[in-house]
């Protein structure tokens, strides 16, 4: 079996689209209780009512800006009252800004880190005191890129938050080992979401190349095949890490990405 996630409950941050929305559907579909926490609470609750339909299984839908303290405790704690426990953290929420060094705006630059580090602590920090509290353990999966590992022109700001997000995944490892939670990262390659999708004709400008070149050459061109992760890929990888049975991959990165960053 893929992952045994029943019973268990689940917070997919970003989840009312994309990776994250094929997540939370998967974990559904293995047995788990899922809250879907986004910024835009109606879509969050449109993939609620989707998910409970679709799957029989009891939902959550919050709205959660994951770079305002307030909003990620009162999420967790609408979790708690609803669920009694949270098992399994997917910390999911990201953007994408496109530009060189040079040219970066600083307020993009601290809005990209404050929803990919800064939301992936708070998520964390708030997800892991319910986790101790409760005594039951926990799963947090915290979602990197093969980014995490690389770097690509036009991409700092989202480069070192990704490589900063795989130290604090091992930082996790270490200190939740002893309450019982484990931490990975999983390191997509190219997958073909709308932030990705935004991106091809932004890369096309900005290198002065065709949409074209920037698929094959830019976002493919270091993969074995030229084929795109998939999203059925990522939640696949997700569902298999939250029902790993021991701690045995805590602190571990995974990378999905068709052989880009082979290690």
């Amino acid at each position: 079996m893929l992952g045994n996630l029943k019973g268990k409950v689940a917070i997919v941050t970003g989840s009312a689209s994309g990776i994250g929305k094929r997540i939370a559907q998967m974990y559904a579909e293995h047995g788990a209780k899922v809250v879907i926490a986004d910024l835009n609470l109606d879509a969050a609750t449109m993939v609620a009512n989707e998910i409970k339909k679709d799957f029989n299984q009891d939902t959550l839908a919050v709205a959660m800006d994951v770079t305002d303290e307030k909003q990620v405790n009162d999420g967790v704690d609408a979790t708690i009252a609803q669920f009694g426990k949270i098992d399994i953290l997917v910390s999911n929420a990201g953007i994408q800004t496109i530009s060189p060094i040079v040219d970066f705006e600083f307020d993009k630059w601290k809005r990209l880190f404050d929803i990919h580090v800064h939301g992936a602590f708070l998520t964390t920090r708030a997800c892991m005191k319910k986790m101790i509290e409760k005594g039951n353990g926990g799963r947090i999966i915290v979602m990197g890129s093969v980014h995490s590992f690389e770097a690509s022109k036009n991409k700092a700001a989202y480069v070192t938050a990704k490589h900063g997000l795989l130290g604090f995944v091992r930082a996790i490892a270490k200190e939740g080992a002893e309450h019982n939670i484990s931490s990975n990262l999983i390191g997509p390659g190219f997958v073909k979401t709308p932030l990705v999708e935004k991106q091809i004709p932004e890369q096309a400008k900005t290198l002065g190349i065709t949409e074209d070149e920037v698929v094959k050459n830019i976002m493919l061109g270091e993969t074995v095949d030229g084929e795109f992760t998939t999203t059925e890929d990522i939640a696949s990888l997700a569902t298999f890490l939250a029902g790993f049975e021991t701690n045995a991959l805590t602190g571990q990165s995974m990378i999905a990405s068709h052989g880009w960053h082979i290690q």
